[in-house]
Formats: structure tokens, sequence, C-alpha cells
């Protein structure tokens, strides 16, 4: 009898914890980054973490084309590094282009035509590392681009594999053409440039809108129309009458981003720097920026106030330091009066 009793125990037990496993594994396990987070303390140069918004999906070319066949304006930011990409990417812009605009708002250089091609890819690669939903795209800077074709390729080649972005920008219209298509036909995403194309300022007499008269216009439908049949997968069409852009983005069968050029385009696209304010005041900005925030103000207030707090010495205050325990501490004084 007693044998059948503790026969009995063992497998109610047995069956107790089969059904604690069970329920075990019915409970959501905390994911692997959540388990690191746990177990890691970081210094004060720890990363900045992953996105915000982890079930948004990764925009793709297929996504830009859903987005403009159904009339919904695409929504395009620059970012010139981590930071800048970060908060693009978690506001939910559908791309972010790492433009040679980065070359006076990043590096103070005077304007894009001294932004080198090893600057750019470096600026690509830290940008790309917190885009994990927009479509990434990168500038081709002057000078890397306009040579043949093949220059053009070989640049692009270099701007996917080691900037690890998704596609590439070059400015230019007709005379572009063959060099949008033989990136393209490498499978290359291609985003064109018409209208004020600024890396040619110096040839277009400065920053001058395009498409102001009859034939200016032509010529702007017409560039716009052949970087189309080179194959790009849309263009970038900046400082152009806002009538003239309409009608140039009913013409086309790609998507048109506009700068400057009026909210008839199929999306926009704004410098980071510009429309967030993070600028001294009585900086010049464009007619066509609009200045959303004031980074500036706000980041200088709180440098300032750390300056102050510094002098007074109200910082770091206690909260701000690490306890050790006091006979420790004791035991430390008293070794420190031998020394």
């Amino acid at each position: 009898m007693a044998h059948v009793l503790s026969r009995s125990r063992a497998l109610l037990l047995c069956r107790a914890i089969r059904s604690e496993a069970v329920f075990s594994a019915a409970k959501p396990l905390p994911s692997l980054w959540h388990q690191q987070r746990q177990q890691q303390r970081w210094s004060s140069h720890s990363p900045l973490g992953i996105t915000l918004d982890p079930l948004r999906k990764k925009v793709t070319l297929g996504s830009l084309q859903s987005l403009y066949r159904k009339g919904e304006p695409i929504t395009v930011m620059t970012a010139h590094d981590f930071p800048s990409a970060h908060v693009a990417d978690a506001a939910g812009m559908d791309m972010v282009l790492v433009g040679d605009s980065l070359a006076m708002v990043a590096l103070g250089m005077e304007d894009t035509s001294e932004v080198t091609v090893d600057d750019m890819l470096l600026h690509c690669r830290s940008v790309a590392r917190a885009t994990r939903a927009a479509f990434t795209i990168g500038d081709l800077p002057m000078g890397s681009y306009e040579i043949s074709p093949e220059q053009a390729l070989e640049t692009a080649i270099r701007f996917i594999k080691h900037g690890r972005v998704q596609g590439i920008k070059l400015e230019g219209g007709k005379e572009m053409a063959p060099t949008i298509a033989k990136i393209t036909k490498a499978g290359i995403p291609v985003l064109a440039h018409v209208g004020l194309t600024p890396q040619r300022q110096n040839a277009l007499g400065g920053f001058r809108v395009q498409g102001k008269t009859s034939k200016g216009a032509m010529r702007v439908l017409e560039d716009a129309l052949a970087v189309q049949e080179a194959g790009c997968f849309g263009m970038v069409l900046e400082a152009v009458p806002a009538e003239i852009a309409r009608i140039i983005t009913q013409k086309l069968r790609v998507p048109t981003i506009g700068i400057g050029a009026g909210n008839g385009c199929s999306g926009q696209v704004l410098v980071q720097v510009d429309m967030s304010g993070y600028f001294p005041p009585g900086r010049f900005i464009p007619k066509f920026v609009k200045q959303y925030g004031n980074v500036w103000a706000e980041s200088l207030r709180a440098i300032e106030a750390y300056r102050e707090e510094v002098k007074s010495r109200q910082y770091p205050a206690p909260e701000h330091t690490y306890p050790i325990p006091k006979e420790e501490l004791e035991a430390f004084a008293r070794d420190v009066e031998k020394v």
C-alpha cells in the first residue's frame, strides 16, 4: 500500500512539474535586447538605443511607389550623423537623405563643392546605423560622378557597400541621363535632382530660382522627363515656381520631392538643421524653409545652465555621485593619513 501511495505522489509531482513547465513556456519571455539591457551598465557614452517604434516596417522602393500611387505625400529629411538620423527615423520619415549640405551644416565648409567622397561615406555609415525603417539615400558629391558613367557607377557602388545606404542621389538633367541609366542597370536606386542644382551654382549665377520663364520651365520639364526615362525612381525638384512644379509632377510617372517647389510635388524634403532651428540668430535661411523648432535656443539654455551649476558647485549633486560604505570611507581616510 505504501508503495502504491508513493507511486501516486510521484505521478502527481511529475504532472505538477509538467504543468509548471507549460505555464512557464506560455509566459512571454523578455527579449534578448531587454535581457542585455538589464545585465549591462553603461558609461556616459552609452549607445543611444534602437528605434522607438520596433513595429514600423522597413520602407522600400515598393513602399515609396505605393505612397506615390495613393497620392500620399512622401516625407524626406536630411541627416548627417547618428543622432540626427535617429530622431528623423523615430519621427516616421519615409526617407532620410545624407545630403551634401552637411558640408556646411556639419563640417563648417563654405559650400558643397568642398565635401569629399570619404567625408560623405563616413556620415552615411553613421546615418545608416540609426535608420532602422526609413529608406536612406546618399548624395554623390561634386567631382565624384561627372567625368563618366563609369566613374559614377564606381562611386555609387562605394556608397552602397561602404556607406550602407539603399540608394544614391545625383544632380543634373538630360546630360546625366546616361549616368543614371548606367547606375540603375547595376541595380542601384537613383534619386535624381533637377531645377536648381546647388553643386552648379557658379554656372547658374548663384542660387537662383529655375523655370521662371516659359523656356526655362520647359528646360526643367525636359530634364525631368530625361532622368525619368533613364530609370530614376524619383527626383528632387528644387527652387521652381509652385505652379510649374505641379504641372511637371503631373507629367511624370515617378514622384517628385520638392524643396522650394510648392506643395504640388509628390513629397517634400528639408534640411534638418534649418527646419529644427539648430543655428544662431541672424543666420540666413531660404524663403522656402519653415522653422518648426528652436533647437539652438534650447541647447544654449541647457549648456549655460550647466556652466553656471559647475561654477557654483551645484553640479554634481549627491544624486549624481556614487556611494561608498561609511566604514570603507573611514578606513580609506585612516590609510591616507599614513601616506
